[in-house]
């Protein structure tokens, strides 16, 4: 459908003046006021102080809870501790009995190398004049034995 010159379609489209049924205004000025206002009875008060809620333990109980837990803790290291210091005391008390079997052990087996050594010596210094076997080089006045390393070459 075509429109002629001075000619008004009618025409329902969703304008201001169409929704608030107010038909022919020229302006928007003279459209009626609509403002939100409160709801009847107003607004509830608006909370403004710091309100801190009373949830939870109070701090006498966490501190008795803190010093309870605490108390346990330290009586169990405490334990720990005995029966630490007892079983390091028994290993000791097995180390100071077996020592003397291990030193005996230790000499005799000195000894044989010892004679090993000297014998070597004897064999390698037979053609030295005045070479004493098995007499300190060094005049210290005190016996070492030697060091392990000589006597010993399986520990390396």
């Amino acid at each position: 459908m075509r429109r002629k010159r001075g000619q008004i379609c009618e025409q329902r489209t969703m304008t201001e003046a169409f929704i608030r049924n107010k038909p022919g205004m020229a302006s928007v000025k003279d459209m009626p006021l609509l403002q939100d206002g409160p709801p009847p009875g107003g607004f509830a008060p608006v909370r403004y102080a710091r309100r801190i809620p009373s949830k939870g333990p109070s701090a006498v109980a966490i501190f008795l809870t803190t010093f309870g837990i605490f108390s346990w803790g330290m009586y169990q290291v405490g334990k720990g501790n005995k029966i630490r210091r007892a079983i390091k005391e028994e290993k000791y008390a097995a180390r100071r009995a077996i020592l003397p079997m291990l030193q005996a052990e230790e000499d005799e087996r000195f000894v044989k190398e010892w004679r090993k050594y000297l014998e070597e010596e004897a064999r390698i210094m037979k053609d030295v004049p005045g070479w004493k076997v098995g007499e300190s080089v060094y005049n210290s006045g005190r016996w070492m034995p030697p060091a392990t390393g000589e006597l010993r070459p399986e520990v390396w």
